[in-house]
């Protein structure tokens, strides 16, 4: 069966982005629908997939990272509003036997991500 996983660098700090707030929802129209949340563990991993099993389908769905939040607790001085607060990552998932991993690279001021395997 399928999973969507995700992991997140800190590019700014050369490590792991530990203790991200996570967010997943499901895009229905103009709707959000929260599917799961979870914080990256000291790997910048979350501890289980995001989605699988019967919860894993095709779809549109959106991954929020709390990168200011992150930044703020490590000390970063960020301006006010912050540059980057909350990415936001807009993705389809169209195979559902196959595994999605989508990583972030982050800094308070650039982010990237790919289809990872």
């Amino acid at each position: 069966m399928g999973r969507l996983t995700t992991h997140v660098l800190d590019a700014a700090h050369g490590c792991p982005g530990s203790s991200i707030k996570i967010e997943l929802y499901r895009v229905e129209g103009p709707q959000l629908h929260l599917v799961a949340s979870a914080s990256t563990n000291s790997d910048g991993r979350c501890d289980a997939p995001l989605l699988q099993g019967e919860d894993y389908r095709s779809g549109v769905y959106q991954l929020q990272f709390h990168a200011g939040d992150y930044y703020r607790a490590r000390g970063v001085q960020l301006p006010d509003p912050a540059f980057l607060d909350v990415v936001v990552l807009r993705f389809g998932i169209s195979a559902e036997q196959e595994h999605y991993h989508v990583p972030l690279l982050i800094s308070p001021y650039a982010y990237s991500t790919y289809r990872g395997s």
